[in-house]
């Protein structure tokens, strides 16, 4: 072969190569800042499932799957049937919970030209028990979620559902009237945001500085302590601009949510000088105080909209009184918040060195 086609065949496969990257960086450009319709509105969106939580409970795990149909409605009388297939997930609501927290998956041919398009996983979040209180647990669960989408782009869109499950119970049949959560893939987080996700293990203090805060300070604000972002303990972590960034999830054992089920928790066997789930404590990172400041303001500036959240779910409360204490609980936040000397005190003097 003589030089001359060499050095065509090399400015050939240079070219493709290049073509080839130019075309994955425009498909992942496109990923950028795009929200998939499912969760681009607010409006409850109502399903109806067929399926026994028994048989899920002992004939899936995270490798097996069972084909169900999955019913969405459209407009005032319409339906939509959507196949997709489903698995329990989750570690302490599946051990404890009657209804079993699911995972979904959707081919990308099913989704097609419906409201599922672009999701080929779903986290379908469920009330834990069967009690009457367990829709404004989950409500308030799916506030959390929305209240700390104001803080940081790195967080899971949500949707609120109403459901009704058909439960075939031996020969008899139950029906389930209830809401529901569904929370979109962590990788959706990832590409909207022009980000891989983050499979390994990283410290606090290796991640990014601002997002770190902002997610401890948040998870203070609805007094959780059941997270680990150093082991990914209801936390995943994407890896947008060079640096790790915290994206939290599961929120029932919050204060905010204050579930009757709720226990202080124990992250790797360390026991937390707390007694309740209702007391705050902040298990963020000791960080320069320009950086606490800057994200203290921003929860301050960011009150007015988030006790309007709060307002615009009212009407979906069963009991009034549990919207009154989940408008009360992030009002003590923020009374904590603005005074120097408890801000101080609860929170900078608080800060983990380890």
């Amino acid at each position: 072969m003589g030089n001359n086609q060499i050095i065509i065949k090399f400015l050939l496969y240079y070219f493709l190569c290049t073509l080839s990257s130019f075309s994955q960086q425009n498909i992942e450009d496109k990923k950028i800042g795009k929200v998939s319709k499912l969760f681009s509105s607010d409006t409850v969106l109502h399903v109806k499932m067929n399926y026994a939580n028994k048989v899920i409970r002992k004939s899936t795990n995270d490798s097996t799957y069972l084909k169900i149909d999955l019913e969405y409605q459209i407009g005032s009388d319409a339906w939509k049937t959507l196949p997709v297939k489903v698995r329990s997930r989750g570690n302490n609501r599946l051990k404890n919970c009657y209804f079993v927290p699911l995972k979904l998956k959707i081919k990308k041919d099913e989704a097609k030209g419906t409201l599922f398009k672009g999701n080929k996983k779903l986290k379908l979040v469920l009330p834990c028990l069967l009690q009457k209180e367990g829709d404004d647990y989950l409500l308030k669960e799916l506030l959390a979620y929305k209240l700390y989408e104001l803080i940081s782009p790195f967080h899971f869109k949500t949707r609120l559902l109403d459901i009704t499950l058909t439960e075939p119970k031996g020969k008899k049949i139950r029906t389930h009237k209830m809401k529901g959560i569904f929370i979109e893939d962590i990788k959706k987080v990832a590409d909207r945001n022009g980000g891989k996700v983050l499979k390994r293990n990283v410290h606090p203090m290796q991640q990014n500085e601002l997002s770190s805060v902002q997610n401890a300070l948040f998870q203070y604000m609805i007094g959780n302590t059941d997270f680990s972002t150093a082991y990914q303990h209801n936390e995943k972590l994407v890896f947008v601009d060079k640096a790790a960034r915290p994206v939290p999830y599961d929120f029932d054992m919050s204060g905010l949510c204050n579930t009757s089920y709720s226990v202080v928790s124990q992250i790797a066997g360390e026991e937390l000088p707390i007694k309740y789930v209702t007391q705050r404590m902040y298990r963020g990172f000791k960080r320069d105080d320009e950086v606490m400041m800057a994200v203290r303001n921003q929860f301050l500036e960011n009150k007015t909209k988030m006790l309007a959240i709060i307002d615009a779910y009212k009407d979906h409360f069963v009991n009034p009184k549990e919207y009154q204490r989940c408008t009360a609980y992030i009002e003590g936040f923020f009374n904590i918040l603005s005074n120097e000397s408890k801000f101080k005190k609860e929170i900078i003097n608080r800060a983990r060195t380890k």
